[in-house]
């Protein structure tokens, strides 16, 4: 058992995406907005149905491009969960904003609706949900509250593509919404992400903000006859490379998904002995929507035993790890942010939770990781 060596993530190919790099690379153009770029931008609307994708070369500059639409600047405030990556808070302290952290649902680990309305002041500019693992946030309370105060809703759905609310697509709800294709996630290019507009109105500063502050976009569509500087921006295209290899990963994305959820499934009913015995809590979905499989992961006594389960996991040649430091505990997120009421569940499950590995590939070890997983925490735990 030693020998098996399972890192815990391994990026995947689905069969076209070396043949598509060949066909980009032979069309001469290989700068963004080229044939594949247009191809994955048609496909993501289509599978969204939002009014415009743009793709760029990360989740981080999608959400750089909403905090600029979001026109955001000093003494403004943006409300989000503490329990995320730092790019939801850097795109928005970039431009001057005050991030307020607010705690997360014990269950699904994202932003706590109930607890957003309390955060907002006179200076709230948006709100910017989470979707973590690919599980839908409670997008109508989150809609309702930014109707009755004027707020935009900036949905961060990089764990969620192909994931969906009631319906519809994750990211497609809010004003904006962005992606991430990091090679971690379940739709991968490397580096790369997309931003969903779903407000008619922000379509064209969003091309050109993407487009470095220029009409570039309006010049190659024949809508002028030379492009110049008109606004804020900076040079957030992927190159056609990228973008060749994301489209034969968005063209098998349903399958994708499926073989994913399969193996998240598989982990749930697998691991179902935890919390029978009380050694790890398991994931909660709620009803109103559909998963993508994004990640499993289990939430443990404490933080001493999630730090024994990894070791022993690690000794087996299997490679587990937590997740985020909240930002309101991290030295910077500290100095700029601020909280709003307590965060202690934030606190709590960052010190508890493991993610297990999960990768297209890793179904010939899954039984094994099932197994190792069992063994570790009936060592740490005891057999009762």
């Amino acid at each position: 058992m030693t020998n098996h060596k399972i890192p815990f993530n391994k990026p995947h190919l689905c069969g076209n995406e070396l043949k598509y790099i060949a066909e980009a690379h032979a069309t001469g153009q290989l700068a963004g907005d080229g044939r594949f770029t247009q191809r994955c931008h048609t496909l993501l609307e289509e599978m969204t149905d939002s009014s415009k994708a743009l793709l760029t070369h990360s989740c981080t500059a999608a959400l750089e491009i909403a905090a600029l639409l979001a026109d955001v600047g000093p003494g403004d405030e943006v409300i989000m969960p503490s329990y995320t990556f730092v790019s939801t808070a850097n795109a928005f302290v970039l431009r001057g904003a005050t991030p307020v952290f607010v705690d997360i649902r014990p269950d699904t680990l994202n932003i706590d609706e109930q607890k957003i309305e309390a955060a907002i002041t006179k200076n709230t500019k948006a709100i910017v949900p989470v979707h973590y693992a690919g599980v839908a946030c409670e997008m109508d309370v989150i809609m309702d509250i930014a109707e009755r105060y004027d707020l935009l809703v900036i949905e961060d759905a990089a764990q969620g593509v192909m994931s969906t609310y009631k319906g519809r697509a994750l990211g497609s709800i809010g004003h904006l919404g962005t992606y991430s294709f990091h090679e971690t996630k379940n739709i991968v290019s490397g580096e790369g992400g997309a931003l969903l507009v779903n407000d008619d109105s922000m379509v064209e500063r969003a091309e050109m903000l993407r487009e470095k502050g220029t009409d570039r976009t309006k010049f190659f569509r024949g809508e002028v006859d030379k492009y110049t500087w008109v606004d804020l921006g900076s040079s957030y295209l992927p190159g056609e490379l990228i973008a060749a290899f994301l489209f034969a990963q968005l063209e098998s994305a349903h399958h994708i998904t499926m073989r994913r959820l399969a193996l998240w499934k598989r982990y749930h009913e697998g691991l179902e002995i935890l919390e029978h015995n009380q050694w790890a809590t398991r994931p909660k979905l709620p009803a109103h929507g559909d998963h993508n499989g994004a990640s499993y992961y289990l939430v443990l006594a404490d933080q001493q035993s999630r730090s024994s389960f990894i070791s022993l996991m690690a000794g087996k040649g299997i490679a587990c790890t937590f997740h985020y430091v909240p930002l309101h505990s991290s030295p910077y997120g500290a100095s700029v942010g601020r909280t709003s009421g307590e965060l202690s569940y934030s606190d709590d499950v960052a010190a508890r939770l493991v993610r297990l590995p999960m990768w297209l590939g890793i179904e010939d070890y899954q039984e094994l990781v099932v197994e190792e997983v069992c063994s570790a925490l009936k060592s740490i735990y005891g057999s009762s």
